[in-house]
């Protein structure tokens, strides 16, 4: 419907005034996924619509399409609305989409479109080799996210503060968090985790596991045999060797001498058999990794007919010219014993001995005295002329 003013020297008609409108919505959508990009009209009359990617090119021109991508698909085209898709998504898609409208005047509007980039789980790099009594550096990596993601480092429950450093890539970040620890032998094998944060993961996190890897000398330790060794028996020793990285070889030898022609060794284990007085002496087993050496010593004592005991001198130490203490597992209480009772027995004897000895004397001495009196009689009597019949004695002079 049009209006006619006249006028006195001209007139004209005026045109019915219409609105015309297009709206855009933003989206975000993840890198890989799908996008719908939505221009709203108000009051269409069919005047052309055009849709522009962010470099100005023309994707559709009314609902046909003018750009070659079929990564594009117009999807819905309506007097109210018009859609179109965009599949696998990446951050190069990024930017802002025209919904141009041609009437007498151009209408447009612009739907931007945002591309999130969730980081993969982080990666742990050692920076610096866990070596016992000094420190572990590890840095945990995320290579790509948009935007930059968060990392923390945990311990036990408990956050390991670090120091993270940030890069721009261009559409996407960088990150990277590096912490320093000292550590100990116990440390071997303690678990750390690397954790991930983002928004694109809704509160869900990426987490990256790892077990430190400390590096130390070896120990060793030489297992005794149970029981007591004697003559004939076979004797073996285990050698236990511990370290890291684990020593691959250890060493059988005996101090001053060397090994025995009956003795065999099968990996950690020296076995020798038919033992023999000749086979005393010490043993010792020696392991050495990167980190250092250790050894253990063993002395063993073996005896004769007599019940006999094993005496060993074992000490672990990382020098083999260490001090050795002594354990020994003879019964000195029973050989006290033994003794005692023997001596005691001597004593008796003695005792018994010398007072038999002392009485026999006394007897003696005795018949002595009697026999002087009995020899007087007879002087007297001799003396006093008697004649011998009266007494009708006999003496024993």
């Amino acid at each position: 419907i049009g209006f006619l003013f006249f006028s006195p020297s001209f007139f004209w008609i005026a045109q019915p005034l219409y609105h015309y409108a297009v709206q855009a919505e933003n989206v975000t959508v993840l890198e890989g996924g799908t996008a719908q990009i939505s221009c709203r009209l108000q009051n269409y009359d069919g005047s052309i619509v055009v849709i522009q990617n962010p470099r100005r090119q023309t994707l559709f021109f009314n609902g046909t399409r003018a750009l070659k991508d079929d990564r594009f698909q117009m999807v819905l085209f309506t007097q109210r609305l018009v859609r179109i898709t965009l599949t696998n998504v990446s951050v190069s898609d990024e930017g802002g989409y025209f919904c141009q409208l041609y009437t007498d005047s151009t209408h447009h509007q612009v739907a931007t479109l945002s591309v999130l980039v969730p980081p993969e789980t982080p990666t742990v790099e050692v920076k610096q080799e866990a070596v016992e009594g000094g420190e572990a550096e590890l840095t945990c990596v995320s290579p790509r996210s948009k935007p930059a993601a968060t990392l923390r480092w945990m311990r036990k429950g408990r956050e390991i503060a670090g120091v993270v450093s940030l890069q721009d890539n261009g559409k996407t970040f960088s990150v990277s968090s590096t912490i320093r620890i000292p550590v100990e032998r116990k440390d071997d094998g303690a678990a750390l985790s690397c954790e991930a944060f983002h928004p694109a993961l809704n509160g869900q996190k990426r987490i990256r596991h790892y077990r430190l890897d400390v590096y130390f000398a070896p120990t060793v330790r030489i297992v005794p045999p149970a029981g007591i060794l004697r003559e004939g028996d076979s004797l073996t020793l285990t050698c236990s060797v511990t370290g890291n990285p684990q020593p691959r070889n250890t060493q059988w030898s005996k101090i001053n001498d060397t090994l025995p022609e009956r003795a065999e060794i099968s990996g950690t284990t020296l076995q020798i058999s038919r033992l023999s007085q000749s086979h005393n002496g010490t043993y010792l087993c020696q392991a050495q990794n990167d980190y250092g050496r250790a050894a253990d010593h063993y002395t063993l004592l073996v005896y004769g007919d007599l019940p006999t005991h094993t005496i060993c001198l074992s000490c672990s130490s990382s020098d083999p010219g260490a001090v050795v203490e002594t354990h020994s597992a003879v019964p000195y209480a029973v050989i006290g014993g033994v003794l005692a009772l023997l001596v005691f027995t001597v004593i008796c004897v003695l005792i018994v001995t010398i007072w038999c000895s002392v009485r026999q004397k006394g007897s003696y001495l005795t018949h002595e005295a009697s026999g002087l009196d009995e020899h007087g009689e007879v002087q007297e009597a001799f003396l006093n002329g008697n004649d011998a019949s009266q007494g009708k004695k006999e003496y024993l002079l």
